[in-house]
């Protein structure tokens, strides 16, 4: 019965995720017909090639979620649900942008199996932003620290982990973006009963621009524990709308993905990944 009332929960919580995506999108999409040239002008190339720039010089707030619908050594689903802000800011003539990102997690845990729910562990990073000399590709180098906020013990590592960030995003072709965010922590203090941290992760992306702001893409997350040896390599396409009404500029999208090769228990075999990243000009 509780893993019944847990599947209902986790199933649930991806109908309202969808239901406020698909809302917004609604909502966006009916006031955007009242002017279509405007729209049209608003879904410029460039402005279609920047939506997807995590280096972006503007503020953004994302709301984005994996449906996990299969994962190994399980007969659970899970769910993760991420709320991400990121902002620009100087320290003397120098740029960085600041992302924060808080995770939600419905996951089977422990050797029974038992599903979850709550909050996870908070990551923050700083990314300073180098001068490549071409305004159309933005790289970026920075520390990054995990807090140990997981309100259920198993939803985290209950370790304080530092490391390193690394982010490449090339927009110079209007046509076909692409680049790469690259990350490794360690812990260095927390519970002594838990496992140390010890994770690389290369997020690898790749949008291919059809026109009208409606846009391919592929982006998964390809994870390697150090600690352990567990590793996850999905692959996958989906498809985005990016919209931009007065200073905001909506980006909607969805992307199935399906592990092509992983080791170790609870790996997703296969997720749903989609979401709501919002850009607010100044």
């Amino acid at each position: 019965m509780i893993c019944i009332e847990e599947r209902v929960r986790c199933l649930r919580s991806v109908l309202i995720a969808l239901s406020v995506v698909v809302f917004f999108c609604q909502h966006v999409y009916a006031e955007s017909q009242g002017d279509v040239a405007a729209a049209e002008n608003s879904t410029s190339e460039n402005s279609a090639a920047q939506a997807n720039n995590p280096l972006a010089n503007m503020t953004a707030l994302n709301i984005q979620n994996y449906f996990i619908g299969d994962i190994s050594d399980s007969d659970e689903q899970g769910n993760q649900a991420w709320l991400r802000y990121a902002k620009p800011f100087s320290v003397a003539d120098t740029k960085w942008i600041l992302r924060a990102s808080l995770p939600f997690n419905t996951y089977p845990v422990g050797n029974d199996g038992t599903v979850k729910s709550g909050l996870g562990d908070v990551n923050v990073f700083a990314s300073y932003l180098i001068d490549t000399g071409n305004p159309a590709v933005s790289f970026g180098f920075g520390p990054q620290v995990t807090l140990p906020t997981a309100t259920e013990s198993k939803l985290g590592s209950e370790k304080w982990s530092a490391g390193l960030v690394n982010v490449l995003f090339n927009a110079d072709s209007p046509k076909f973006q692409y680049g790469y965010l690259l990350t490794w922590q360690h812990s260095f203090a927390g519970e002594d009963d838990r496992s140390d941290v010890n994770i690389g992760a290369l997020q690898p992306f790749a949008f291919y621009q059809l026109g009208g702001g409606t846009y391919l893409r592929a982006a998964p997350i390809w994870s390697y524990n150090i600690e352990n040896d567990n590793y996850n390599v999905p692959l996958g396409v989906g498809i985005g709308q990016v919209i931009k009404r007065g200073k905001t500029v909506f980006n909607f999208f969805i992307e199935p993905q399906f592990s092509a090769i992983h080791h170790g228990e609870l790996q997703p075999q296969w997720q749903l990944y989609f979401g709501l990243n919002m850009q607010f000009l100044d």
